[in-house]
């Protein structure tokens, strides 16, 4: 195998995880991000580990629910209407994915990348020291009733139809899982193989100090532009100077297609904006991370306390947070744990690269064979990280790939 200089953009989850397995293949890897490892979209995510998260975002019926999560005030979705001009062509896209053809072959995809995360994983933890983070114990799905349970019932075919092991529980079983839970969940349903990752920050910091003390190197600098000449980059314009580069992994977040753009390949991106708030003493433990599928949002307990993340925002990937997006999460953890101390709870904005299909973008640039992109994993950055590090190590030192490309291909759009 060819040794090769390669340059990262971006030390989120998906970055750090790629120079990683980069760098375990012998590569002389660099990482360039404007922040510190971890303290993007990393630093706040919901922490699940859901190998069973083939079902995308847009499903059959989608479009007809929408005007009653805006007219919510507890729902789960928010548009800013200035914004709606730019997010249009994204949301034309997004409804033309609910096809129930296409949705079934997305599924196929995500349940092919994401059925890797814990063998992708094991291996990076280990060497990091940070086993302790990962927990393989399943996590609890509750629905109010069982009209609301049918309604999502594709869903939940998708994922049984491609192994996803599920058992479904009554308004008692519920109880039993989760005793801390208050109000009425008519059904309940528990996903075996699923797991959750009790400090996502610490785990992105973790793996990247390990990867600086493997040999790599991770710079602080802001990149404002790259040099592209008739085979491809050659260096990246950065705020403390050019940096040449022979071999660029595009893993920039909501970021990334400003500089796909920039090699020919202007691909729909759109910063979906989530919330997060997190009790750093709850008074109570939960014993294992909790879905609820109607309010779209997780509880998970972390090792800084317990923590709801949820919510869809439509704004764009500049303007400034909108914090009552976040004050919805307290109303239902207030419904969901009337016990709960919010003492210290700390509120947090983070922009999901979001594509169109659900669906992320791994794998090489349309013009230059020296680029290769690896952005665009929406709700699925850190199931989906170290599995996407793994293919993209593999297409450079030119191993068969271990699951078929093609549904991540960055032309998919363009046919």
């Amino acid at each position: 195998m060819q040794t090769r200089n390669i340059t990262v953009i971006g030390a989120g989850i998906v970055g750090i995880t790629t120079a990683s397995y980069l760098r375990r293949d012998g590569h002389q890897v660099t990482v360039v991000d404007q922040r510190p490892p971890g303290e993007y979209c990393s630093f706040g995510n919901a922490g699940i580990l859901s190998p069973g998260s083939c079902v995308p975002i847009a499903m059959p019926g989608i479009l007809s629910q929408v005007p009653g999560y805006l007219l919510d005030p507890l729902g789960p979705l928010a548009l800013r209407w200035s914004y709606l001009p730019k997010a249009l062509p994204w949301l034309l896209k997004f409804v033309a994915a609910a096809d129930v053809k296409r949705v079934e072959k997305i599924a196929d995809g995500l349940r092919a990348l994401l059925s890797q995360t814990f063998d992708a994983y094991a291996p990076l933890v280990k060497n990091a020291g940070v086993e302790d983070l990962i927990h393989k114990s399943g996590y609890m799905v509750v629905y109010s009733s069982r009209k609301a349970y049918n309604s999502d019932a594709l869903g939940w075919k998708l994922r049984r139809d491609r192994g996803v092991v599920i058992d479904e529980l009554d308004a008692a079983g519920v109880k039993r899982r989760l005793p801390g839970l208050s109000g009425d969940y008519e059904v309940g349903l528990f996903l075996h193989d699923h797991g959750w990752c009790a400090n996502p920050e610490r785990l992105t910091k973790s793996l990247a100090a390990q990867f600086e003390r493997d040999g790599g190197k991770i710079l602080q600098r802001k990149v404002l532009g790259i040099d592209v000449g008739p085979d491809g980059p050659r260096a990246l314009r950065t705020d403390a100077g050019d940096l040449p580069v022979e071999h660029l992994v595009i893993c920039a977040g909501a970021h990334s297609n400003e500089f796909s753009s920039q090699l020919g390949d202007p691909l729909p991106l759109e910063a979906e904006r989530g919330y997060h708030i997190t009790y750093s003493d709850p008074r109570f433990q939960l014993p294992m991370p909790l879905m609820v599928p109607e309010q779209k949002c997780f509880v998970t307990p972390m090792e800084m306390g317990l923590r709801i993340a949820g919510q869809s925002e439509f704004a764009g990937v500049n303007a400034e947070p909108n914090y009552a997006r976040a004050d919805v999460l307290g109303k239902l953890m207030q419904r969901m744990f009337p016990g709960i101390s919010d003492v210290d709870a700390t509120k947090w904005m983070g922009r999901r690269p979001s594509m169109p299909d659900s669906t992320p973008v791994i794998g090489p640039a349309s013009r230059f064979g020296n680029v290769h992109y690896a952005f665009g994993h929406g709700h699925i950055g850190l199931v989906g990280s170290a599995p996407t590090a793994r293919l993209v190590a593999d297409m450079i030192a030119g191993r068969p790939p271990r699951i078929d490309l093609a549904p991540y291909s960055p032309g998919r759009f363009s046919r």
